[in-house]
């Protein structure tokens, strides 16, 4: 979604809005900062996401990678999530997700100001929890999507039968995924694509 706010500003702290489109806060507008390289899943891919969803979301333990807007993470959470974790490695953009979140007096949600790559990293093998869902979404062409699928698996993050939604630019020939996630849907919507994986419960 392109942002919806004039440039004339240098500082890049000018404020556009997403909507969540379904679930408890439903059309409800929260800010983002509309910072260079941050765009937020349109309405039209959120909608086909969380139709593929259905029956996982509610209840589900949900990481949300370089949250951005946080529009992913946020909708899980109207739609009954259990919890989600937000990180994201912008200041302003981790100080506006905690501000919607008070504003929208979720309970169940943190946000970590810390790149995808080194939180994954730095988190104790087999002692942090377990995630039955997780939303990747990158900055285009940085190559983050492989690394990110590589630690998810070997920090042992992902809980058996867990469902992973990753969204590239269109023209990106996606790195081989681990042999164990299987892709359940995938579809395009202008530059962009994206697919949801189900991780098998029965690998070795």
């Amino acid at each position: 979604m392109s942002r919806r706010t004039s440039r004339k500003r240098p500082d890049n702290t000018d404020q556009a809005f997403v909507r969540i489109i379904g679930g408890d806060w439903r059309s409800r507008r929260v800010p983002f900062a509309a910072i260079e390289g941050l765009r937020p899943t349109p309405d039209r891919v959120r909608e086909t996401l969380f139709n593929w969803l259905l029956g996982v979301t509610d209840g589900a333990r949900c990481l949300d990678l370089c949250a951005g807007s946080g529009a992913l993470g946020l909708e899980a959470l109207s739609r009954g999530a259990r919890s989600v974790t937000f990180i994201d490695q912008s200041p302003l953009v981790a100080r506006t997700l905690k501000a919607n979140l008070q504003s929208l007096k979720a309970q169940n949600a943190e946000v970590v100001n810390a790149s995808a790559l080194d939180w994954l990293t730095t988190l104790p093998l087999d002692e942090s929890e377990r995630f039955d869902l997780v939303f990747m979404d990158p900055p285009f062409r940085k190559g983050l999507i492989a690394p990110l699928c590589t630690l998810l698996e070997s920090r042992n993050l992902l809980a058996e039968g867990a469902m992973i939604y990753i969204e590239c630019e269109r023209e990106l020939d996606l790195p081989e995924m681990p042999a164990h996630w299987a892709l359940y849907r995938e579809k395009q919507a202008g530059q962009v694509s994206y697919r949801l994986y189900e991780r098998s419960s029965d690998h070795g």
